[in-house]
């Protein structure tokens, strides 16, 4: 066996270890209990799909493939922060997703 047959063992063992992470993660994004919990979940998605597209990058010996990595990883980060905006709310006791005309609608009823 040469160095080489054997990254390319270890590379499709890590991806398919990763296939397996995949699935537990999106199992837990649409089970968790709360909303912080399918954030992370989400979250550990995108790093695992980095980190799978990076292995690819080096089975493959493509180094365009790092850029596509980092572009992803930018994309994936933007994504977690705006999801976080929306879902988690900024005040534990406040409500989320209170509208303003609902405020002033409530104000002049009573």
């Amino acid at each position: 066996m040469s160095v080489s047959e054997a990254y390319t063992i270890l590379y499709s063992a890590a991806l398919v270890l990763l296939a397996l992470l995949l699935v537990v993660m999106l199992l837990r994004s649409t089970r968790g209990p709360g909303a912080a919990d399918r954030l992370l979940s989400i979250n550990m998605i995108g790093t695992l799909v980095n980190a799978a597209i990076l292995i690819l990058s080096a089975l493959l010996r493509e180094s365009w493939l790092v850029d596509v990595a980092l572009i992803y990883t930018m994309i994936s980060f933007v994504s977690v922060l705006i999801l976080a905006r929306v879902f988690i709310p900024a005040k534990p006791g406040r409500k989320p997703f209170r509208q303003s005309g609902a405020k002033k609608e409530d104000d002049a009823n009573g």
